[in-house]
């Protein structure tokens, strides 16, 4: 029987930051439109981290009954340790998916948005196939574009939606910009994993393209990330803000490039989660400062 300590390591609560990061550039776009509903950003958020903590155990029982996980390098996983029985991690996975639907279902009625019953399910879908089911999308090198899509664009677009009503330039900007980090950290887990899904026939993205590759494609997610914003710029002055991050990214960008080491990797997730969660702040702050000082 796993402990409770052993249950909130296998939740992964260092990856948190990338399900807040959307919900929080999401309502800065909705402020900027005159919409901002606090209840309803709240909802988003419990969501965003009830899925993220729902992908995190799924991805822990399927990569575990497969033995994916049998001598990986990282933070606990509960099943290929054997620390719990695979239908307990599996219970917990639809548990927190089911959790994710009742907030989702409030948050669509106060909206009225009944359109996104059709993206809740998808999100609900996207989250159990990534590595489980018969043919998991993250074996085949798809992993990365349903992170994009799903936690940025539909993540940071259905928060401003859900608010405002309607969408904006800094929505979908920004929705593309914490998607790239996002998926950068996907990245960064995959490039230390190389080794160990190679052997089991997990083709990420990482795998595919080959270490070197992969590596560079980390730091140009970043760049690309804090740079996108700058076209925001002569409309909302204050999104100048993200340049900050910089200097953030530039250690586990160095890591990335230089680090031999599989080990050496497991800080940068950390860090790159940090680092998404700074890029909403910021990228937020800009909105709003720009929309309220006009």
């Amino acid at each position: 029987m796993a402990t409770a300590a052993q249950w909130l390591e296998g939740a992964r609560p260092r990856t948190l930051p990338m399900a807040v990061a959307p919900v929080i550039v999401g309502s800065a776009a909705a402020y900027g439109l005159g919409g901002f509903r606090p209840l309803n950003a709240v909802l988003a958020a419990v969501v965003a981290m009830l899925l993220q903590v729902g992908v995190n155990y799924a991805n822990d029982y399927s990569d575990g009954i497969r033995g994916t996980d049998d001598n990986r390098v990282g933070p606990l996983r509960l099943t290929g340790s054997g620390a719990a029985a695979p239908r307990q991690v599996k219970f917990a996975a639809f548990a927190c998916f089911a959790a994710a639907m009742a907030a989702g279902l409030l948050l669509i009625i106060l909206s009225q948005a009944w359109f996104l019953l059709l993206v809740g399910i998808g999100c609900v879908a996207a989250a159990w196939g990534y590595t489980g089911g018969r043919n998991p999308y993250g074996y085949r090198g798809l992993g990365d574009v349903f992170v994009f899509v799903f936690f940025g664009l539909v993540a940071t677009l259905g928060t401003t939606f859900t608010q405002a009503g309607q969408l904006s330039a800094p929505a979908w900007i920004g929705a593309v910009g914490t998607g790239l980090i996002a998926m950068a950290l996907l990245m960064a887990n995959n490039v230390r994993d190389i080794p160990t899904d190679r052997e089991v026939g997990k083709l990420t993205l990482a795998v595919r393209l080959g270490d070197p590759a992969a590596r560079a494609t980390y730091v140009g997610m970043l760049a690309a990330a804090v740079l996108l914003p700058l076209a925001l710029v002569p409309s909302y002055p204050w999104v100048l803000l993200v340049l900050l991050l910089v200097p953030a990214c530039l250690a586990p960008s160095r890591v990335m490039i230089r680090g031999s080491r599989r080990e050496s990797l497991i800080p940068v997730l950390k860090q790159t989660g940090l680092i998404n969660l700074a890029f909403s702040l910021l990228f937020g702050l800009g909105i709003v400062l720009s929309a309220a000082l006009g």
